[in-house]
């Protein structure tokens, strides 16, 4: 297998883009990956994607250890793939209506639609809910062509 070359790095770009499901990858208490299947939001402009999850899940505890992180996202088929490495930072919320909470409702609005506010708010707050944010410093992938 060959290295990615610029080019289909920036493709990884567009793969990445164009899908909202991937694979996270973080460290376990163990020291071995721990994957998750995600939904996530892209933004290719600022090289940040974001999760949301809980503190008491095991990627929210392990990223509360370690804020390092890995997204796999698949493309169309076997051979095509988007790799996002990069540091981790966490918005949590701690009243509604604060930043971390509107930034939870944005990213599941993008999922779910609107919701009631300040019902939403209250509802991540009760459940520990917080955004992963991964800041890509590497993004590589593969574009098989047949």
């Amino acid at each position: 297998m060959r290295c990615p070359s610029v080019a289909e790095g920036r493709r990884a770009t567009t793969v990445s883009g164009r899908r909202s499901e991937g694979i996270l990858a973080t460290i376990g208490e163990t020291g071995l990956p721990h994957l998750s299947n995600v939904y996530y939001v892209a933004d290719a402009e600022r090289r940040l994607v974001r999760v949301s999850t809980t503190g008491v899940r095991a990627k929210g505890r392990n990223l509360l250890r370690d804020p390092r992180a890995v997204l796999h996202v698949p493309g169309g088929d076997f051979f095509n793939f988007a790799v996002a490495e990069g540091e981790v930072t966490l918005a949590i919320p701690s009243a509604p209506g604060d930043e971390a909470t509107d930034e939870l409702y944005a990213v599941h609005s993008v999922f779910n639609g609107a919701a009631e506010r300040p019902a939403f708010d209250h509802q991540m707050l009760e459940a520990s809910r917080m955004v992963m944010r991964l800041e890509v410093n590497r993004l590589y992938g593969l574009l098989h062509r047949a």
